[in-house]
């Protein structure tokens, strides 16, 4: 996985009415404009998960299948595009996280599931790079719901989040699958929300072979997992 940073700017267009977007919206989309949206959408997916964050807009036209100029005009910077793409994705996540907290009763069990579903949906190849900067700094902020105790003899991870709503909603939401589980004895105290979003982007590596993919993203991740669990003394 590759998480190239780019120069992600506080705000992205605004849209009639005052409202941040990704793009000026003035008038519904024609069918054909609508078409080239999705495409370069989908495309955009594609090759930031193969490449990281840092590939040029050339590429995610070339692989929409659209000219340079067709992209700018939907999203007039990268930064656009990039923020785009990453907000979603971080929402599909957040929502994954809120369905295992609701629907399983058992802490490990829901966090489990979390870890299954996303590393499966390829999302945390796509994670803005804030939410998986780690530092050890003691004036950084901590993630919210975060509690855990520092490994003796190394330094505390922590994570960087930007101010993003999205964000904010992903790191709330599994700090509580984290606290629910650490509470309950089956996770490690020293794994904190940094390290469970790591494991959503390590376990989900690009490969060229969608069969071999699957199976190297289960079999790692059956690894992290029982790295991740406590074990009686």
């Amino acid at each position: 996985m590759h998480l190239q940073d780019t120069h992600w700017s506080a705000a992205s267009v605004v849209t009639p009415g005052g409202k941040r977007g990704d793009g000026p919206r003035s008038a519904p989309l024609r069918v054909d404009a609508q078409r080239n949206l999705e495409h370069v959408l989908r495309a955009a997916r594609e090759v930031f998960g193969e490449l990281g964050y840092g590939a040029p807009m050339e590429d995610v036209a070339r692989r929409a299948r659209v000219g340079v100029g067709t992209v700018y005009r939907r999203f007039p910077s990268k930064d656009v595009l990039v923020r785009r793409i990453a907000e979603e994705e971080t929402a599909r996540l957040t929502e994954q996280a809120r369905a295992a907290l609701g629907q399983e009763d058992e802490p490990w069990s829901a966090l489990s599931r979390f870890l299954r579903t996303s590393v499966a949906s390829g999302a945390g190849r796509l994670l803005p790079p804030q939410v998986l900067r780690v530092g050890v700094a003691d004036d950084e902020a901590r993630v919210p719901q975060q509690r855990s105790q520092p490994v003796p003899g190394s330094g505390e991870l922590r994570l960087v989040a930007d101010e993003s709503t999205s964000v904010a909603a992903l790191l709330e939401v599994v700090g509580r699958l984290v606290d629910r589980a650490r509470a309950a004895g089956e996770l490690r105290p020293d794994v904190s929300v940094a390290d469970v979003l790591l494991v959503i982007a390590t376990a989900a590596p690009s490969l060229p072979d969608a069969a071999q993919q699957a199976a190297a993203s289960a079999r790692l991740l059956e690894i992290l997992l029982e790295g991740l669990r406590s074990r009686p003394a």
